[in-house]
């Protein structure tokens, strides 16, 4: 999940040295946010040799717009819309379904808490949500991604996608119907 010890004064301290060659405090940063943009890419693409793609180049893209970031936000909302944004590119440039990325046979396509016990039963409900957002409507697996498997406020939802709260909360809403039944018929 989301690492709730932040610290502004820290991420600072990184972005800076970063921007003045610090190769070391990038590294910190990469280290720091690389599970939440695995969460991301993967929770919208699938666990894949894509998703491993995305999310390379999301630190890439960092690393040559760091100096764009104005410190207004957190970091890691950033990062987020960063990973969101080329995560949405490249399924546009794709154009298929999820369904067609490879999965791992061990599972490990989300970290869900039910994923963590290595049991029978955690597994198998680990695989049926899997495909069942892997089968939802991207806009809504998006949403569903951010709030409920990172743990992103409504609020932050909308800053990182660039949508009103409003939207987010309808298609929320949405989401969150359109996963129940697609469950169902599993």
């Amino acid at each position: 999940m989301i690492d709730y010890s932040y610290d502004a004064n820290k991420e600072k301290e990184l972005v800076e040295a970063s921007l003045n060659g610090d190769k070391s405090a990038f590294g910190e940063i990469v280290n720091r946010y690389q599970k939440m943009v695995a969460r991301t890419v993967k929770g919208m693409l699938g666990d894949s040799v894509f998703s491993e793609d995305i999310g390379q180049e999301v630190f890439i893209k960092l690393f040559y717009s760091l100096s764009d970031f104005r410190g207004e936000a957190k970091l890691s909302t950033y990062i987020q819309k960063i990973a969101v944004n080329l995560t949405l590119n490249e399924i546009k440039r794709r154009k298929r379904f999820f369904s067609m990325f490879s999965q791992k046979a061990n599972n490990e396509m989300y970290e869900f808490e039910i994923a963590e016990q290595d049991t029978e039963e955690r597994r198998e409900a680990s695989e049926i949500v899997n495909k069942a957002l892997m089968a939802m409507d991207t806009k809504f697996r998006v949403i569903l991604t951010m709030r409920m498997l990172q743990g992103y406020s409504t609020k932050e939802t909308a800053e990182i996608l660039d949508m009103p709260v409003g939207t987010v909360l309808s298609r929320l809403s949405r989401a969150q119907e359109q996963l129940r039944s697609i469950l169902l018929k599993l």
